[in-house]
């Protein structure tokens, strides 16, 4: 990982100080601190140096703001910087190749940017919640409440019209570390191609149900650190991604990822997917603690957004009341079935998973042990399942997958605690 580009910017950025307040900010929780925020970021940001820019103890409400190269927004104790409640604060831009509206936080084409600090980021997302939950079905037309409409596409439409929290477009050398980021109206933490990535010892949260609010989604993104986070969201954990589904090409791979010493509750886990046509390599995630989530580990794809995904490892796990500790599919939203499907032509979307190990793994109290199912034109391939301990109400499924295992323990409470698919090539158990 290339850590020492963030290391040496953070120790420049302390030369030159812009305290929002100083620029007119309010901090009082009503007054729209934006502009002020922006002029500050504006001349930190504009010296030779850089600098660092503060939000000392305050709630200061705001329509977004976008970071510079060459600065760290600081989150002092006690700062809050809140959401504006209406939803024409939040322009109608171009983001991920589609329409959506600008999130609170982003930063686009910028290098050494950090955002630091022991405050909150909260996106204010109820509203948006809401609005999502009465939104017209996926495919029609959805109203970004400026009168524009547009075209549902691979995510759901009610998604595509809400805001993210925290965005690093196109950025270089980003750290996000200390502060908590919370309520979310969309995803909440989303580098995109990005390079050189360290998100530590931040918790991200938002109050149930919050549909959508994953907690931290690097897409087609390099060299990603995930460390020390604690995460209790409406939506996937972690979710990489690499493409939405359709996709015309040109999507690059998510790859370098590490996810270390977190702990999540509630949530869907840490997926690999399922938008994920640029595919995605070399991702390891150890040390982890799931509680009460949905899914633990989950690689999820279809014939319509896949690649390839290999060189995924997960070690040194414990989940306990997680409904599918291992959820593998090559069918999402579908987890897979024993029947025998018919092949269908390989094509550039269609998801290749192989090259996976599962090490050291203990989930109790499970609603299922799992599934792992791939597709008869592209199964599942060289996936080891070592030291693993699984405990749940039905048993583990496999199908159309080759899996080897070493000190493998699955007990059900019903029926069989390994089901192995007529179309499951010969096994290693």
């Amino acid at each position: 990982m290339k850590m020492a580009g963030c290391v040496r910017w953070i120790a420049m950025a302390a030369a030159k100080v812009c305290g929002a307040k100083k620029y007119g900010a309010k901090g009082d929780g009503t007054t729209k601190d934006t502009a002020a925020i922006q002029k500050a970021i504006d001349d930190c940001s504009a010296g030779k140096g850089g600098g660092t820019v503060v939000l000392d103890a305050g709630t200061y409400l705001s329509a977004p703001i976008l970071l510079k190269s060459n600065m760290t927004l600081e989150l002092k104790k006690d700062a809050i910087l809140l959401g504006s409640p209406d939803h024409q604060d939040y322009p109608v831009i171009q983001e991920f190749r589609q329409d959506g509206h600008q999130a609170l936080v982003s930063a686009v084409n910028a290098q050494n940017v950090s955002i630091a600090g022991e405050g909150v980021i909260d996106g204010n997302g109820e509203s948006w919640w809401h609005a999502m939950r009465d939104a017209p079905p996926s495919g029609a037309p959805v109203n970004l409440n400026n009168g524009a409409n547009v075209p549902g596409s691979g995510i759901a439409a009610g998604q595509a019209a809400r805001p993210r929290l925290v965005v690093f477009d196109h950025c270089k050398h980003v750290s996000l570390t200390g502060v908590t980021v919370r309520n979310s109206p969309f995803w909440q933490v989303v580098p995109y191609y990005s390079d050189d990535v360290v998100i530590r010892n931040i918790r991200v949260t938002a109050t149930l149900p919050s549909p959508n609010t994953d907690a931290i989604d690097p897409f087609s993104s390099s060299n990603v650190v995930i460390d020390h986070v604690y995460a209790d969201t409406g939506d996937d954990d972690v979710a990489i991604k690499s493409g939405l589904a359709n996709s015309p090409g040109g999507d690059e791979p998510s790859k370098n990822i590490t996810i270390t010493d977190c702990t999540f509750e509630h949530g869907h886990g840490v997926s690999i997917g399922s938008e994920i046509a640029g595919g995605a390599q070399n991702i390891r995630v150890e040390r982890v603690k799931f509680t009460g989530t949905d899914n633990g580990i989950r690689i999820k794809a279809n014939r319509d957004r896949g690649a390839d995904v290999s060189n995924i490892v997960y070690k040194d796990i414990t989940m306990d009341g997680v409904k599918n500790p291992i959820l593998i599919t090559e069918y999402y939203p579908r987890a897979g079935t024993m029947a025998e499907v018919p092949a269908m032509p390989v094509t550039r979307l269609t998801p290749m998973f192989h090259d996976i190990t599962i090490e050291n793994v203990t989930a109790t109290n499970s609603g299922n042990d799992g599934s792992i199912v791939g597709l008869p034109e592209s199964p599942v391939l060289n996936l080891t399942l070592k030291n693993v301990h699984l405990s749940g109400k039905t048993g583990l499924l496999i199908a159309y997958a080759k899996v080897t295992t070493d000190d493998l323990t699955v007990t059900a409470a019903t029926g069989d605690a390994l089901q192995i698919a007529p179309t499951a090539p010969p096994q290693n158990l």
